[in-house]
């Protein structure tokens, strides 16, 4: 994952739609403790801000630093660069040790991840019991359906320059797997299904394109997903670029507690 959005961290800060409050209200409920959370692949620490509403504190933690560089500031965050030389003992100790930590989350970043070396890493920092992790993504933008139509041909252009391991995310995290107990909000095989409504200028969406790792592969191999001719079609499909549209974005999530 290092460096995949490294060169769209300033894009990547406006293009992607806030989480709903609820999420982080529901996942606070079930843990026992409220004493430090811990934000894995942060970026610009979106996530890390809503969860420290619940939490005393919460340590954001990224590779990368350019996505570091745009994080949102918060009194009880803590935000600290995890480069992938780092040891998996290095980076217990960094969190705060065995059995220290009460809520991990890990949003649209869990599929970069060396599964087997992270799910290692939480089973110990976790406290026991009590202790919750949570993984959420989304896959798929809703508009409209002319727009969808035209939508597809854009993501279907995309395809070749995904990175393997975004299959993931197409399937909504229903092969990813997710060795932990279930606590009521999706285990592995059966995520919960949920949704995320924004409110999206053509703009936006544009910003949301070209913040992906798609784009960014396509650019760096001179290919341009956005064709003039294709961006007109999409804006009059949109409605015009002073349209202001709610829109919907397709999400799913899996969350449980260390089997003892």
């Amino acid at each position: 994952m290092a460096g995949l959005f490294d060169n769209q961290a300033e894009i990547y800060l406006d293009a992607r739609p806030n989480y709903p409050s609820d999420w982080y209200s529901k996942l606070s409920d079930l843990t026992l403790h409220h004493s430090l959370a811990w934000d894995v692949g942060t970026g610009n620490g979106q996530a890390a801000v809503s969860v420290a509403e619940h939490y005393e504190r919460v340590i954001g933690t990224d590779i990368s630093k350019a996505q570091l560089k745009y994080t949102i500031p918060h009194p009880r965050v803590q935000y600290k660069h995890t480069p992938s030389s780092m040891s998996e003992n290095e980076l217990v100790a960094l969190i705060g040790g065995d059995n220290s930590v009460d809520l991990v989350t890990v949003a649209e970043a869990v599929h970069w991840f060396d599964l087997q070396k992270f799910y290692s890493i939480v089973t110990r920092v976790l406290k026991k019991p009590g202790g919750i992790i949570a993984v959420w993504g989304y896959n798929k933008l809703q508009v409209n359906p002319e727009f969808d139509r035209v939508k597809k041909e854009l993501h279907d252009a995309t395809m070749a320059f995904w990175n393997p391991k975004v299959s993931y995310l197409f399937e909504g995290y229903k092969t990813l797997a997710f060795p932990f107990e279930s606590v009521g909000l999706g285990f592995e095989g059966e995520p919960m299904a949920l949704e995320i409504p924004k409110k999206l200028s053509f703009e936006g969406f544009l910003r949301v394109v070209k913040s992906s790792s798609a784009f960014a592969s396509a650019m760096e191999q001179g290919v341009d997903l956005l064709s003039e001719n294709l961006v007109k079609k999409l804006e009059n499909a949109w409605g015009g670029q002073d349209l202001i549209r709610s829109v919907t974005y397709k999400a799913f999530m899996l969350a449980g507690k260390v089997k003892i």
